[in-house]
Parts: C-alpha cells; structure tokens; sequence
C-alpha cells in the first residue's frame, strides 16, 4: 500500500526525538544490567510541572458552561486578547485580538501548516520554492518543507559569523548555487536557538527585516524559547519589536518551555494581518480549535505574577544546571573551548578528538553509560562534529553523568 502515499511523505525521516527513544527502550534492559540506567540528557522540554495556579485554573475551567464544546481554530476572545495583553506588557508590541493572533496546537503544528500556505507544492526540483531555513536548526523545519513540497536552503550559523550570517551574502551564494532568488518565499530565524542557546542582537535583528523587505521575503520568527535567558542584558526580543517588522514577518510562540506545558499543546501565531489570517482560512479546514478550558487556564497564567515568577525561578534552576554540567566538563572532562550560552537549556559542545562523527560518538554513550545527548547532525549539515546536550534533569542526575562520563573514559582529549 506505499505506493499509493504521496512523494513528500514518502522521503521524511521520522522526527530525530522519537528515533532516539525507540532505541533508549530498546537497550534500557542491558543498560540497567551493568549499571547505567539511562539518563536523558536528549529531551527538549522541562521535567517540572507546571505552575500550581495553571492547574487550579484548568481544574476550575473544566466545569464552566460550555467548556467541553467547539472552539474555534482563530481561538477564543479572551485567549487572543490574554496574547496581545502579553506582547503589549513583556514587549510593547501593540496587536489586534481580531485580525493579527490565532491560536496555534503549539508551535511546532502552526509553523509546519503555516508553511504549506506558502509552498505551491511540485516534485520538480527546478521548480521547487525555497524556504531559508538555521542550520543547525530545530530538525522538523527541513522535514516541514520537504513534505509540503518546497526546498529547504540552509543558513549556515557558526561560531565564525556568531550565529548571526550576513544574509546578503547567503542570498547571494544561493544564487551562485543554481537556485532562482524569486522561487524564496520566506526567511525562518530562531532566536534563542535550538540547539546552539545562541541569541542575536537587536542590531542583527534590524538588518534581517531590511533583508526581508529589500528582497520581498516573509520573515518567520519562532520565539519558542524567548521567556528563557539567564542575563538581563541578553534578554531575547520580539521580531516585532523592530521597526516595520509587522510589515513582513510573523512571529511563533508557545506555553510549552515557559510554563511546562509540553503536553497541553498550545501557542499563538502573530503579526502581518494578511499572513495571519490566510493562514487562519487553511486553520479552518483541518482544526475546530484548542480545547477551551485549556485557552482559559492558559490565559490566566499568562499575564499573572505567578506566572512570572515561575519563569523566574525555572530560569534560575536551568542556570545552575547550566554551571554545574559545564564545571564538570571544563575542569573533569576536558572540554575547555566551546561557548557557553545565555539562553535555553542546551548546551553545544565539539565531540572529543577521537570520534570521527557525532552519531559515532553519541551512540557510544549512550551504549556505554546510558548517557542520551542528540548528535548535532540531526540539526542539519552543519551541526556535524557537535552534540546538544539538554540540562533539565535533576542536579544528581548531571552529578552522575559527569562520574560516568570520567569513569568511563569519555573525556575530550582521550
């Protein structure tokens, strides 16, 4: 019966997460055999739960008239007018409930349906649009392209250009590679970024919209990990927050890193009116919209000091995470020069010098110590000779992997 499921969906590879997690289950057995329980140091989401007031507005929510009926895909009034409240308080960026928000599955389902408005789809590779997308990047962009029958081109981030490339010259060296500028649709940044923890600048931020309108490109932001910095003056901002940038770029967000809400599924797409609301038309045909006692609970949270402070002190847990993974690296290990980011809860580290790539060296690891990071390559081509490393297990937990790592020879010079 393959033969009989379209070309797009035939040639994506399953999501890289749930690859890994089927070997983990796979060898946990022989793992827990000789002593090294695996210890997940691949998961992208926070392991605590989410604020006490979300719950108990969730729980209080559940009961309300009309709760357990249809939504609607755009979401609820007072979930888009809790969204703009939000983008007015944390980053004075003024929205229109009604025709610049909608709500979103979470991020990762808007940006990928978001991205099919865009693509007129075709198996021609001549005839392919271009989407530019990080690389390294989150590893379902390439994939979301792919499969709705565009052309993902990488834009290299490296520690040579800081993670911040001068897109003039890759929008020149993607027409040195053969591809026509006027097939490129739209420019995808993710700041700050997984897996590099990078931020950019408010100055690198301006020069990527003046890109954007010289070259008539829509810009897409995903801001999925924005709420999570460790130095004030790092503090990541809102693409929007750029003068003219709400002429040509829309911006994804979710609850899902902030608060701990991988599972409740749930963010908002904002911006370009005439983006958002095409985008909304697609929405309606394949979504009835969130479950509305979620929308609600989400929308207390949101703009509260308890929600706030969550933030806060999650932020504080993930930065001393942070020291304690790399002290035991730096001064244990012997990982001396990689750069140490001010944002998320990854960490890029180069794999040690005897490892010819990063799946030889992360599947060594994990076989070895049961230690679960995620090769680098699996965020694109120029993720290779890197692992991200995530840090939101517990403190003991990043004690053990230190002890196993140094007990079981996984130094960086060896």
């Amino acid at each position: 019966m393959k033969e009989l499921f379209n070309d797009y969906v035939q040639t994506i590879e399953t999501y890289i997460m749930f690859r890994i997690k089927e070997t983990v289950a796979n060898i946990t057995p022989e793992l827990n055999a000789k002593g090294r329980s695996p210890i997940m140091l691949s998961i992208g989401a926070p392991t605590a739960n989410p604020p006490q007031k979300l719950i108990s507005a969730l729980i209080v929510a559940l009961n309300e008239k009309g709760a357990h009926m249809y939504s609607t895909p755009k979401g609820e009034n007072f979930f888009r007018e809790a969204v703009a409240l939000r983008m007015k308080n944390k980053f004075n960026v003024e929205l229109d409930p009604a025709k610049e928000i909608f709500s979103l599955i979470g991020s990762k389902e808007g940006i990928a349906n978001f991205i099919r408005t865009l693509i007129n789809p075709t198996t021609k590779e001549e005839d392919k649009e271009i989407i530019m997308v990080p690389d390294p990047g989150y590893a379902s962009y390439g994939e979301m392209v792919k499969v709705s029958g565009g052309k993902a081109y990488s834009v290299p981030l490296t520690e040579e250009n800081n993670y911040m490339p001068d897109m003039e010259e890759i929008f020149s060296q993607l027409i040195k590679d053969g591809f026509n500028p006027k097939k490129v649709k739209a420019l995808l940044i993710n700041y700050p970024n997984n897996p590099l923890g990078a931020t950019a600048t408010r100055e690198y931020l301006e020069s990527v919209v003046e890109f954007c309108k010289k070259h008539h490109i829509l810009l897409v932001s995903d801001a999925a990990y924005i709420d999570m910095y460790f130095k004030e003056e790092c503090k990541p901002i809102s693409i929007l927050e750029i003068e003219g940038a709400k002429d040509i770029a829309v911006e994804f967000f979710s609850f899902s890193k902030p608060y701990a809400m991988t599972g409740w599924r749930l963010g908002w797409i904002c911006g370009q009116k005439d983006a958002v609301q095409i985008f909304g038309k697609m929405k309606s045909t394949i979504d009835s919209g969130i479950f509305k006692a979620l929308q609600k609970a989400a929308s207390e949270i949101l703009n509260s000091q308890e929600g706030d402070e969550y933030i806060k002190q999650a932020n504080k847990t993930f930065k001393r995470n942070q020291e304690l993974f790399v002290k035991g690296l730096k001064e244990e290990l012997g990982w001396a020069d990689f750069k140490v980011p001010n944002a998320t809860f990854y960490l890029w580290i180069p794999i040690p010098k005897r490892y010819k790539t990063s799946v030889e060296f992360t599947d060594d690891l994990m076989k070895t110590s049961g230690i679960v990071a995620v090769p680098g390559d699996a965020f694109g081509k120029y993720g290779q000779g890197y692992v991200r490393i995530s840090i939101v297990c517990p403190e003991e937990q990043i004690k053990e992997v230190i002890r196993r790592m140094k007990e079981d020879g996984f130094s960086y010079n060896q």
